[in-house]
């Protein structure tokens, strides 16, 4: 560590091994483990490309079998590690207000083969591109946010055909879901596991779903979720549609607060708050008689200078005020600002597997590899708070500090030759099959 320096990396050494502790007796093999540990410092490691052969070639490995093997035939238990995760960000950014926020993302690929592809429209794009989508589970909190579960999207035309879903190593009990019921998957089985959160957060797709916003109620757990202009309200002059209910609200009505701080300051908005009677209904009985102090709520927010307006249904066990709700609609933001730390500084998009088990224990090691970034700027943040004239250590510079005292000091070098001779024969290997299939494909016809 340089001399004067103003963090001290001893102790993120220490939470490494913390971390990697935790994980320890989920690995059938003392050195699996090991080389689980290795791949995940290969995740935060600089490199421009993250694949299983550049994080071997810079783990010292002779070859990229070994880290292949971790992903696709290695024995060990990869949802027990996917627990693991949860419990350590729980307990590294615990909040009894925590926010759990679902949203999908998308990984442009190419080809037909990677395990649920196919042409569909993805945020990360903007548009149809050829993608692989998954809905993925964040725990926001004061202190910090991370992904603690993710699910892979199987569109219908994977689904419906069993030899390429075999193929592709899906399980048999794996069947079509939508992304609602991926997530409404994940938030009962962290809420199974007695994770302590408040509110559930999400965007249209989600707030669309009546069997996510009942789990919620059942269980209660607030929600504020957005929903499109056109959805209908319960009302006392029966169900009308978001953008009539608010058309005739009164200035009054509206009250300015800010959604939390962004990159160029406070994100204020102009929100209005519009209770409505229990959607399901007194007499449902999945539900029960409602409790009396439980709330329904339209939330809608306007742009202060376009005058946008965006519509959320809220849901409360008990009375909050409209700050409070802002709030929760404003931490939903946080998935996003997680995917774009996932994919930019752990390699959450870069994967190259086509099977299910290896994109399963991809994703959760890049997630873990992220998770560990953020419990280190949590602790930072409490611990060691920045002095005047200096930031908070966010993620990014703790990566970029982590990779030059702790990564690159203690890494074995691999053979820059060994590795030269390896990757021309897999070329000459793989050109000499491709031409091999072109000829055989020009005989045929």
């Amino acid at each position: 560590m340089a001399a004067g320096h103003s963090v001290d990396t001893a102790a993120w050494v220490a939470e490494t091994d913390r971390l990697l502790e935790r994980m320890a007796g989920r690995f059938a093999r003392v050195e699996t483990r090991r080389r689980a540990g290795k791949f995940l410092l290969g995740l935060l490691a600089d490199l421009p490309r993250k694949n299983c052969w550049t994080i071997a070639e810079h783990a010292g490995d002779a070859d990229p079998h070994g880290m292949q093997h971790l992903l696709a035939r290695a024995s060990w238990d990869t949802d027990g590690v996917r627990d693991d995760l949860r419990d350590y960000v729980t307990d590294g950014l615990g909040d009894p207000d925590a926010v759990l926020v679902v949203d999908e993302t998308g990984d442009l690929k190419k080809g037909v083969g990677t395990v649920g592809v196919q042409r569909q429209y993805t945020g990360t794009a903007g548009r149809i591109e050829n993608a692989q989508v998954a809905v993925y589970l964040t725990y926001a909190g004061a202190r910090g946010h991370a992904m603690i579960d993710r699910e892979l999207y199987l569109p219908k035309s994977w689904t419906a055909d069993p030899e390429r879903l075999d193929e592709a190593g899906v399980p048999d009990a794996i069947g079509f879901a939508t992304k609602p019921a991926l997530a409404t998957g994940m938030l009962i089985r962290a809420l199974n596991a007695g994770i302590e959160a408040r509110w559930v957060a999400g965007d249209e797709v989600y707030g669309a779903d009546p069997a996510l916003r009942t789990e919620c109620e059942l269980r209660r757990v607030g929600y504020v979720l957005g929903i499109g202009c056109d959805r209908r309200i319960p009302t006392q002059a029966g169900s009308l549609r978001a953008d009539e209910i608010t058309a005739g609200l009164p200035t009054r009505a509206w009250q300015r607060l800010s959604a939390g701080a962004g990159a160029k300051g406070q994100r204020f908005y102009d929100w209005a708050l519009i209770s409505h009677p229990d959607p399901a209904g007194t007499a449902d009985p999945a539900r029960g008689e409602p409790a009396d102090t439980e709330c329904w709520w339209l939330l809608v927010r306007r742009h202060r200078d376009t005058g946008e307006l965006a519509f959320y249904r809220c849901y409360s066990p008990e009375p909050v005020p409209l700050r409070e709700l802002v709030r929760v609609a404003g931490r939903r933001w946080t998935v996003e600002e997680s995917f774009q730390a996932g994919k930019g500084l752990a390699g959450l998009d870069e994967h190259q597997v086509r099977r299910w088990i290896s994109w399963q224990r991809w994703t959760l090691l890049a997630m873990t590899a992220h998770a560990l970034l953020a419990v280190i700027a949590a602790r930072e943040h409490t611990l060691r708070p920045a002095p005047d004239g200096l930031i908070a250590l966010t993620r990014n510079e703790i990566r970029r500090l982590f990779v030059r005292f702790v990564i690159e000091p203690g890494r074995t070098l691999a053979c820059p030759q060994a590795w030269s001779r390896w990757r021309r024969r897999h070329q000459h290997r793989a050109r000499t099959s491709h031409y091999q299939r072109q000829e055989l494909g020009q005989r045929q016809t």
